[in-house]
């Protein structure tokens, strides 16, 4: 097939296919004799693979390592638990930050209950305040702008 039909059949666009080449986690295909790429479909089954891992927010080192690991028949998969229990690790990192997120976007929000003008914005004027400390130190500290909690 062609990259086009592949890439239609994979769900994606031509880019990724492209993409996914140059980043060695598709074989690059055999070409016709009109310098056609043609795919067959091992092409598909590891592009659909990739897109999975992908869909599951894995990086493109760990599908990497996947893949290889895939392609080694008779060995056990402890080396594919690693590198998903240090995904799920990775994604309940992401959750916490996200919660401390929503928490700063809860404390910013009660700091207004009615509607003002914007010159008399509590919001506004709180993610204006001069820091502190510098400004860069803070939100790094503390993950995200300075809330000091409804006044």
């Amino acid at each position: 097939m062609k990259i086009g039909d592949l890439a239609k059949r994979a769900g994606c666009t031509v880019e990724t296919v492209r993409y996914y080449e140059r980043e060695g986690l598709l074989p690059r295909p055999e070409r016709g004799a009109n310098n056609y790429r043609l795919y067959d479909a091992s092409h598909l089954e590891t592009l659909c693979f990739v897109r999975n891992c992908r869909a599951l927010e894995m990086s493109l080192a760990e599908i990497g390592t996947l893949l290889r690991l895939k392609g080694m028949s008779g060995q056990d998969c402890g080396e594919v638990n690693i590198i998903l229990d240090e995904h799920i690790e990775h994604v309940a990192e992401r959750l916490a930050q996200l919660h401390q997120l929503q928490e700063q976007l809860v404390s910013l929000r009660r700091l207004c209950s009615r509607i003002e003008s914007v010159d008399s914005c509590a919001i506004l004027r709180e993610l204006a305040e001069s820091p502190d400390t510098d400004c860069q130190a803070r939100t790094a500290q503390a993950g995200g702008p300075h809330v000091r909690g409804a006044h």
